[in-house]
């Protein structure tokens, strides 16, 4: 596929076409989010953020992770994260409880009534996502847009910090 652009041309102005993918690319993601949100809710009832929390809980030991690495690993600011987890918990899907008399830290777990949410709400959720993307391509471009992503994800880590939330 070549080397990453900056390396090849320098750093300079994008060109139209550079900038006709760019926005190809955020208009289709919004609209695949946007789709995927409604068929999620439609499905199960839980947000795609509530899916991708209890996910996260649910592979954890004990389902259960600090606040501050939850954020890490579902990708959002801890200040997000603080006002999703308020939402969940009181629709009872996790706990919290403070983690070692640390009041500014706390340990989040997927609650039994989350893990059955979960549970019953991932089947539907796999069906949405292969329904709305999956089978948008051929086994081939699958491939070439793990590629694509994972040079991305390269990318961003070697260049990009991490907004402090």
């Amino acid at each position: 596929m070549g080397e990453p652009q900056d390396q090849r041309a320098g750093k300079r102005s994008m060109r139209a076409s550079e900038l006709a993918v760019w926005r190809d690319y955020v208009e289709t993601a919004e609209r695949v989010k946007r789709t995927l949100a409604a068929a999620f809710q439609e499905t199960s009832g839980i947000s795609p953020g509530d899916y991708s929390v209890m996910l996260a809980l649910s592979e954890a030991p004990d389902r259960t992770l600090r606040s501050s690495d939850l954020a890490v690993v579902v990708g959002w600011e801890r200040s997000r994260l603080s006002h999703h987890l308020r939402r969940m918990e009181a629709r009872q899907l996790v706990l919290r409880a403070a983690v070692g008399g640390d009041a500014r830290g706390a340990a989040i777990t997927l609650s039994p009534t989350g893990a059955g949410v979960f549970r019953s709400s991932s089947a539907a959720h796999l069906r949405v996502v292969r329904d709305v993307f999956v089978d948008a391509f051929t086994a081939e471009q699958l491939e070439d847009m793990r590629v694509l992503t994972a040079a991305l994800h390269r990318h961003l880590d070697a260049g990009r910090p991490a907004p402090e939330g």
